[in-house]
């Protein structure tokens, strides 16, 4: 072999040699970090920010001033869950309202004969175009819109009040068997005269009776008991005034 291929050959023989080495040669990696909180822990993740209309509604404000026409309702709704979750009790101070919170007290005044009436929001409605507000029949009767059925009225904000927890007791009860509920009422008399229908019903209520005056057709003016979600109740409330009343009678409602 001549100087000049050894020379090549030794030249190559390097360069192979340092080319396996340095494939077996391992590469340096860094050491993995020491577990932290911070590479161990996910993040919770944030809580979503609510809505403005998610958020719980504070104490309404008082003052704010709402005018339109108000109307009533009473049976069959009597003894029916509210919106709120409540019993409803035609015979209560509440109202309907269709955005107003559950709990909210108004002030409603007729704006024609300048009559009013607390009472407290618990369900919705009315959905009628123009009406602003459904009141039960008490607070109807309060002010004469058990007569005229609707009128023009102002509902004013006056605070917050948190349901009886006589109402909540109740509502427990009579949704616990609801196959069982009825709706009837006694039916004292029908009265052409107001003044009549007026006397019958302060009788009653000197008997330690609730009584309430419907109005009927043909003008007649109908005193009454109730109404009864049981048919047990409504027997024994015709029993006790039939020796007054001996014309009592049940009658469904509707």
């Amino acid at each position: 072999m001549t100087t000049r291929s050894l020379a090549f050959t030794l030249v190559l023989t390097i360069v192979l040699g340092s080319g396996c080495a340095s494939q077996k040669t391992p590469r340096a990696t860094a050491p993995p970090p020491e577990p932290t909180s911070r590479t161990t822990t996910r993040a919770p993740e944030p809580t979503p920010t609510p809505k403005p209309a998610e958020k719980p509604k504070g104490e309404p404000k008082k003052g704010k001033t709402e005018k339109g026409l108000a109307s009533w309702y009473g049976e069959p709704y009597h003894g029916r869950r509210t919106a709120s979750g409540e019993i409803y009790d035609m015979h209560e101070m509440t109202a309907a309202h269709r955005t107003l919170g559950f709990g909210t007290m108004v002030n409603v005044t007729r704006r024609d004969t300048g009559a009013e009436v607390k009472v407290r929001i618990t369900d919705r409605g009315p959905f009628i175009k123009g009406r602003i507000i459904d009141l039960s029949f008490a607070a109807a009767k309060k002010i004469d819109l058990d007569i005229d059925g609707v009128a023009p009225v102002k509902v004013v904000i006056i605070g917050f009040e948190e349901p009886p927890k006589k109402k909540a007791k109740k509502a427990k009860r009579e949704t616990g068997h609801p196959k069982d509920e009825i709706c009837i009422w006694i039916q004292v008399g029908a009265f052409g005269s107001m003044d009549n229908a007026r006397g019958a019903e302060e009788r009653l209520e000197n008997a330690g009776e609730t009584a309430v005056i419907i109005e009927g057709p043909g003008g007649l003016h109908r005193v009454r008991l109730g109404p009864y979600d049981r048919e047990k109740e409504a027997i024994k409330a015709l029993e006790r005034i039939g020796k007054d009343w001996p014309a009592a009678k049940a009658v469904p409602c509707g």
